[in-house]
Protein backbone atom coordinates (compact mmCIF):
# COMPACT_ATOMS: atom_id res chain seq x y z
CA UNK A 1 0.00 0.00 0.00
CA UNK A 2 1.37 3.76 -0.89
CA UNK A 3 1.67 6.07 1.42
CA UNK A 4 -1.07 9.14 0.91
CA UNK A 5 1.67 11.52 2.77
CA UNK A 6 5.04 10.30 1.07
CA UNK A 7 8.35 11.02 3.36
CA UNK A 8 10.67 11.82 0.41
CA UNK A 9 10.07 14.86 -1.71
CA UNK A 10 9.59 13.77 -5.37
CA UNK A 11 12.10 15.23 -7.92
CA UNK A 12 12.42 17.99 -10.29
CA UNK A 13 11.37 15.45 -12.98
CA UNK A 14 8.35 13.58 -11.26
CA UNK A 15 6.19 15.21 -13.62
CA UNK A 16 8.23 14.09 -16.42
CA UNK A 17 8.46 10.29 -15.73
CA UNK A 18 5.12 9.89 -14.56
CA UNK A 19 4.07 10.71 -17.90
CA UNK A 20 5.88 7.76 -19.38
CA UNK A 21 3.95 5.99 -21.52
CA UNK A 22 3.23 2.38 -19.86
CA UNK A 23 4.51 -0.80 -22.07
CA UNK A 24 2.38 -4.15 -22.25
CA UNK A 25 4.37 -6.63 -19.94
CA UNK A 26 2.84 -9.51 -21.94
CA UNK A 27 1.21 -9.35 -25.27
CA UNK A 28 -1.42 -12.22 -26.25
CA UNK A 29 -1.07 -11.13 -29.75
CA UNK A 30 1.26 -13.64 -30.38
CA UNK A 31 -0.73 -16.54 -28.73
CA UNK A 32 -2.76 -19.45 -30.74
CA UNK A 33 -6.36 -18.09 -30.84
CA UNK A 34 -9.16 -19.94 -30.35
CA UNK A 35 -11.09 -21.00 -32.84
CA UNK A 36 -14.32 -19.94 -31.88
CA UNK A 37 -16.00 -21.59 -35.20
CA UNK A 38 -15.61 -24.90 -34.29
CA UNK A 39 -16.22 -24.22 -30.54
CA UNK A 40 -19.87 -22.62 -31.83
CA UNK A 41 -20.40 -26.01 -33.87
CA UNK A 42 -19.50 -28.17 -31.22
CA UNK A 43 -21.59 -25.79 -28.52
CA UNK A 44 -24.55 -26.27 -30.85
CA UNK A 45 -24.32 -30.06 -30.87
CA UNK A 46 -23.64 -30.36 -27.30
CA UNK A 47 -26.38 -31.93 -25.02
CA UNK A 48 -26.41 -31.32 -21.09
CA UNK A 49 -24.70 -34.57 -19.49
CA UNK A 50 -24.31 -33.45 -15.75
CA UNK A 51 -25.38 -30.85 -13.53
CA UNK A 52 -24.35 -29.96 -9.83
CA UNK A 53 -25.55 -27.60 -6.76
CA UNK A 54 -23.02 -26.03 -5.24
CA UNK A 55 -24.86 -25.25 -1.97
CA UNK A 56 -24.29 -21.52 -0.16
CA UNK A 57 -20.89 -21.34 1.79
CA UNK A 58 -19.92 -25.11 0.24
CA UNK A 59 -17.78 -26.14 -2.63
CA UNK A 60 -18.35 -29.51 -5.16
CA UNK A 61 -16.03 -30.41 -7.69
CA UNK A 62 -17.42 -31.95 -11.24
CA UNK A 63 -15.47 -33.39 -14.10
CA UNK A 64 -15.84 -32.09 -17.75
CA UNK A 65 -14.40 -34.12 -20.94
CA UNK A 66 -12.26 -32.16 -23.20
CA UNK A 67 -14.55 -30.67 -25.78
CA UNK A 68 -16.95 -30.07 -23.88
CA UNK A 69 -18.49 -27.09 -22.06
CA UNK A 70 -19.16 -26.13 -18.73
CA UNK A 71 -21.59 -23.49 -17.85
CA UNK A 72 -21.66 -21.67 -14.22
CA UNK A 73 -24.99 -20.29 -13.48
CA UNK A 74 -26.80 -18.05 -10.84
CA UNK A 75 -29.96 -19.67 -10.09
CA UNK A 76 -31.68 -17.90 -6.97
CA UNK A 77 -29.52 -14.38 -5.96
CA UNK A 78 -26.76 -12.33 -6.19
CA UNK A 79 -23.75 -14.48 -5.52
CA UNK A 80 -20.18 -14.98 -6.03
CA UNK A 81 -18.45 -18.33 -6.76
CA UNK A 82 -14.32 -19.02 -6.59
CA UNK A 83 -13.18 -21.44 -9.30
CA UNK A 84 -10.58 -23.96 -9.00
CA UNK A 85 -9.61 -25.88 -12.39
CA UNK A 86 -7.31 -29.25 -12.40
CA UNK A 87 -6.37 -31.65 -15.14
CA UNK A 88 -8.80 -34.40 -14.02
CA UNK A 89 -5.75 -37.01 -14.46
CA UNK A 90 -2.99 -35.13 -13.23
CA UNK A 91 -4.32 -32.89 -10.02
CA UNK A 92 -0.39 -31.28 -10.09
CA UNK A 93 -1.66 -29.37 -13.52
CA UNK A 94 -3.95 -26.89 -11.91
CA UNK A 95 -5.31 -23.25 -13.08
CA UNK A 96 -2.34 -20.65 -12.78
CA UNK A 97 -3.88 -16.94 -11.97
CA UNK A 98 -1.09 -14.95 -11.57
CA UNK A 99 -0.33 -15.86 -15.63
CA UNK A 100 -3.45 -15.76 -16.38
CA UNK A 101 -3.42 -12.48 -15.14
CA UNK A 102 -0.45 -11.37 -16.75
CA UNK A 103 -1.64 -12.62 -20.44
CA UNK A 104 -5.19 -11.46 -20.04
CA UNK A 105 -5.32 -8.63 -17.59
CA UNK A 106 -6.96 -8.43 -14.09
CA UNK A 107 -10.79 -9.23 -15.10
CA UNK A 108 -11.65 -12.04 -17.71
CA UNK A 109 -14.16 -12.59 -20.08
CA UNK A 110 -15.18 -14.00 -23.39
CA UNK A 111 -12.16 -15.05 -25.74
CA UNK A 112 -9.84 -14.89 -22.57
CA UNK A 113 -8.24 -18.48 -21.64
CA UNK A 114 -7.22 -19.94 -18.18
CA UNK A 115 -3.57 -21.17 -18.49
CA UNK A 116 -1.98 -24.17 -16.25
CA UNK A 117 1.25 -24.46 -14.12
CA UNK A 118 4.41 -24.75 -14.99
CA UNK A 119 5.65 -26.76 -16.48
CA UNK A 120 2.61 -27.77 -18.78
CA UNK A 121 1.43 -23.76 -19.39
CA UNK A 122 -1.13 -24.69 -21.50
CA UNK A 123 -4.76 -23.07 -22.07
CA UNK A 124 -6.78 -25.20 -19.96
CA UNK A 125 -10.77 -23.72 -20.62
CA UNK A 126 -11.32 -20.74 -22.80
CA UNK A 127 -14.61 -18.21 -21.79
CA UNK A 128 -16.58 -18.86 -24.40
CA UNK A 129 -20.03 -16.49 -23.30
CA UNK A 130 -20.29 -14.09 -20.82
CA UNK A 131 -23.87 -12.36 -19.84
CA UNK A 132 -21.88 -9.91 -17.88
CA UNK A 133 -19.87 -8.56 -20.48
CA UNK A 134 -21.87 -5.23 -20.66
CA UNK A 135 -20.52 -4.09 -17.28
CA UNK A 136 -17.35 -3.73 -18.42
CA UNK A 137 -15.09 -1.31 -16.12
CA UNK A 138 -16.95 1.28 -13.52
CA UNK A 139 -15.59 4.75 -12.50
CA UNK A 140 -14.05 3.12 -9.47
CA UNK A 141 -12.08 0.73 -12.03
CA UNK A 142 -14.34 -2.45 -10.99
CA UNK A 143 -15.04 -4.90 -13.22
CA UNK A 144 -16.12 -8.46 -12.70
CA UNK A 145 -14.84 -12.33 -13.20
CA UNK A 146 -11.42 -11.38 -11.47
CA UNK A 147 -7.98 -13.12 -11.33
CA UNK A 148 -6.54 -10.90 -8.50
CA UNK A 149 -7.68 -11.82 -5.55
CA UNK A 150 -6.95 -15.23 -4.26
CA UNK A 151 -9.94 -16.81 -2.04
CA UNK A 152 -10.82 -16.18 1.38
CA UNK A 153 -9.35 -18.64 3.58
CA UNK A 154 -8.65 -19.28 7.22
CA UNK A 155 -5.07 -18.76 8.02
CA UNK A 156 -5.83 -14.60 7.20
CA UNK A 157 -9.03 -14.79 9.21
CA UNK A 158 -7.29 -15.80 11.60
CA UNK A 159 -4.63 -13.15 11.34
CA UNK A 160 -6.85 -10.67 11.01
CA UNK A 161 -10.07 -11.41 13.50
CA UNK A 162 -8.03 -13.99 15.72
CA UNK A 163 -11.18 -16.64 15.37
CA UNK A 164 -11.36 -19.25 13.55
CA UNK A 165 -14.03 -19.98 10.40
CA UNK A 166 -14.18 -23.31 8.32
CA UNK A 167 -17.21 -22.01 5.91
CA UNK A 168 -14.57 -19.95 3.80
CA UNK A 169 -13.77 -20.70 0.14
CA UNK A 170 -10.18 -22.09 0.46
CA UNK A 171 -11.67 -24.67 3.01
CA UNK A 172 -14.77 -25.36 1.36
CA UNK A 173 -12.84 -25.98 -1.76
CA UNK A 174 -10.63 -28.32 0.32
CA UNK A 175 -13.10 -30.11 1.20
CA UNK A 176 -14.73 -30.73 -2.08
CA UNK A 177 -11.70 -31.61 -3.72
CA UNK A 178 -11.36 -34.33 -0.74
CA UNK A 179 -14.44 -35.96 -1.21
CA UNK A 180 -14.33 -36.10 -4.93
CA UNK A 181 -10.91 -37.46 -5.17
CA UNK A 182 -10.85 -39.78 -1.56
CA UNK A 183 -7.35 -37.36 -0.59
CA UNK A 184 -6.87 -36.97 3.28
CA UNK A 185 -7.71 -32.81 3.49
CA UNK A 186 -4.18 -32.20 4.18
CA UNK A 187 -4.15 -33.50 1.12
CA UNK A 188 -6.28 -32.24 -1.23
CA UNK A 189 -5.37 -28.77 0.54
CA UNK A 190 -2.10 -28.63 -0.90
CA UNK A 191 -3.41 -28.75 -4.07
CA UNK A 192 -5.98 -25.72 -3.72
CA UNK A 193 -5.03 -22.58 -5.57
CA UNK A 194 -5.55 -19.06 -6.31
CA UNK A 195 -8.51 -18.94 -8.11
CA UNK A 196 -10.96 -16.86 -10.64
CA UNK A 197 -13.66 -15.11 -8.64
CA UNK A 198 -16.66 -15.25 -10.73
CA UNK A 199 -19.32 -12.58 -10.73
CA UNK A 200 -17.40 -10.87 -7.98
CA UNK A 201 -16.95 -7.19 -8.77
CA UNK A 202 -13.58 -6.00 -7.66
CA UNK A 203 -10.55 -3.68 -8.77
CA UNK A 204 -7.66 -1.66 -6.74
CA UNK A 205 -8.94 2.16 -5.34
CA UNK A 206 -6.59 5.20 -7.06
CA UNK A 207 -5.10 6.38 -3.88
CA UNK A 208 -3.65 3.55 -2.05
CA UNK A 209 -4.01 1.07 -4.74
CA UNK A 210 -5.64 -1.58 -2.11
CA UNK A 211 -8.07 -4.36 -3.18
CA UNK A 212 -11.57 -3.75 -2.59
CA UNK A 213 -14.88 -5.18 -3.49
CA UNK A 214 -18.30 -4.37 -4.29
CA UNK A 215 -21.60 -5.52 -4.69
CA UNK A 216 -21.57 -8.30 -7.72
CA UNK A 217 -23.92 -7.25 -10.68
CA UNK A 218 -24.77 -11.10 -11.18
CA UNK A 219 -28.68 -12.15 -10.92
CA UNK A 220 -30.45 -15.24 -11.22
CA UNK A 221 -29.94 -16.38 -15.18
CA UNK A 222 -26.51 -15.13 -15.26
CA UNK A 223 -23.93 -16.96 -16.15
CA UNK A 224 -20.24 -17.82 -17.34
CA UNK A 225 -19.42 -20.42 -19.62
CA UNK A 226 -16.52 -22.08 -20.47
CA UNK A 227 -14.99 -24.56 -23.28
CA UNK A 228 -12.69 -27.36 -21.69
CA UNK A 229 -9.34 -27.60 -23.31
CA UNK A 230 -8.34 -30.74 -21.58
CA UNK A 231 -9.97 -32.86 -19.24
CA UNK A 232 -10.75 -31.00 -16.09
CA UNK A 233 -11.87 -31.36 -12.62
CA UNK A 234 -14.09 -28.20 -11.33
CA UNK A 235 -13.89 -27.30 -8.18
CA UNK A 236 -16.42 -24.37 -7.22
CA UNK A 237 -17.02 -22.47 -3.98
CA UNK A 238 -20.52 -20.50 -3.10
CA UNK A 239 -18.38 -17.94 -1.26
CA UNK A 240 -19.78 -17.00 1.82
CA UNK A 241 -19.41 -13.04 1.13
CA UNK A 242 -22.75 -14.01 -1.14
CA UNK A 243 -22.61 -10.31 -3.53
CA UNK A 244 -19.36 -9.65 -1.77
CA UNK A 245 -21.08 -6.19 -0.44
CA UNK A 246 -20.09 -5.52 2.74
CA UNK A 247 -17.94 -8.91 3.99
CA UNK A 248 -16.31 -12.14 3.36
CA UNK A 249 -15.80 -15.09 5.99
CA UNK A 250 -18.84 -14.95 8.14
CA UNK A 251 -22.26 -16.11 7.91
CA UNK A 252 -23.48 -12.47 7.84
CA UNK A 253 -24.12 -12.03 3.90
CA UNK A 254 -27.41 -13.62 2.29
CA UNK A 255 -25.59 -16.32 0.16
CA UNK A 256 -27.32 -18.66 -2.74
CA UNK A 257 -26.44 -21.61 -4.80
CA UNK A 258 -24.83 -21.93 -7.59
CA UNK A 259 -24.83 -24.46 -10.22
CA UNK A 260 -22.47 -25.79 -12.95
CA UNK A 261 -23.65 -27.35 -16.21
CA UNK A 262 -21.93 -29.50 -18.62
CA UNK A 263 -22.62 -29.87 -21.92
CA UNK A 264 -21.26 -32.82 -23.99
CA UNK A 265 -20.96 -32.94 -28.12
CA UNK A 266 -21.38 -36.56 -29.73
CA UNK A 267 -18.05 -38.87 -29.19
CA UNK A 268 -16.98 -38.58 -32.37
CA UNK A 269 -16.98 -34.52 -32.74
CA UNK A 270 -15.66 -34.68 -29.06
CA UNK A 271 -12.91 -36.99 -30.27
CA UNK A 272 -11.82 -34.73 -32.84
CA UNK A 273 -10.98 -32.49 -30.21
CA UNK A 274 -7.50 -31.92 -30.10
CA UNK A 275 -5.60 -30.56 -26.81
CA UNK A 276 -3.02 -28.26 -26.52
CA UNK A 277 0.17 -29.64 -26.13
CA UNK A 278 2.24 -29.34 -23.46
CA UNK A 279 4.69 -26.01 -23.35
CA UNK A 280 7.82 -27.19 -25.34
CA UNK A 281 9.99 -25.51 -23.33
CA UNK A 282 13.16 -28.15 -22.50
CA UNK A 283 13.20 -27.15 -18.90
CA UNK A 284 16.50 -26.89 -18.99
CA UNK A 285 16.97 -23.67 -17.73
CA UNK A 286 20.59 -22.73 -19.21
CA UNK A 287 22.29 -25.81 -17.62
CA UNK A 288 23.59 -28.11 -20.79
Amino acid sequence: MKLTQPKHAAPHMADQMRDVEPVICYSPDTLPQPDFAKMKALRVAAKQTGRITVPPRDAACIEVPAGGFFRITSVEGPQVGDLNLWNAKDLGERFYSGKTRALHGTHLSTGDRMWSSFPAMRPMATIVDDTLDWYGFDHFGGSVHDVIGTRCDPYTGRLLSGGDYHHCCHSNLTRALAAHSNLPLHEAEAHVHDVLNVFMCTGFTRDTGQYFMKASPVRPGDYLEFFAEIDLLVGLSACPGGDCSSEHSSDTAACYPLEISVWSPDATAQSDHQMPQMNPYDRSHGVS
